[in-house]
């Protein structure tokens, strides 16, 4: 038996999708909010919850964009780096 990954919409953040396999993300249209959107890995979403519950004191979270956030929960969640791997600069300097 195969192990199912559940996937959650970006958009809407009440649909879910189950498949049989491992990725960060899908895109489809959510069939509840309609809209084409990518359905995040739960283990994501998650950790991305974890964050914004509890910033991390590492940089200023408030700081970064929904996208920049949920690119740290998914590296976090999805590869072995942790905070410290993330460097936070600002725009006009880079």
């Amino acid at each position: 038996m195969s192990r199912t990954r559940t996937y959650r919409c970006l958009n809407c953040l009440d649909e879910t999708v189950t498949r049989s396999f491992d990725t960060s993300h899908l895109s489809m249209t959510c069939p509840n909010c309609e809209s084409f959107e990518r359905f995040a890995n739960e283990a994501v979403i998650e950790q991305f919850e974890s964050l914004e519950a509890s910033p991390p004191s590492e940089f200023d979270w408030d700081r970064l964009e929904r996208r920049e956030k949920l690119l740290v929960a998914e590296r976090i969640a999805r590869t072995d780096k942790t905070l410290a791997d993330f460097d936070v600069i600002d725009a006009t300097e880079a």
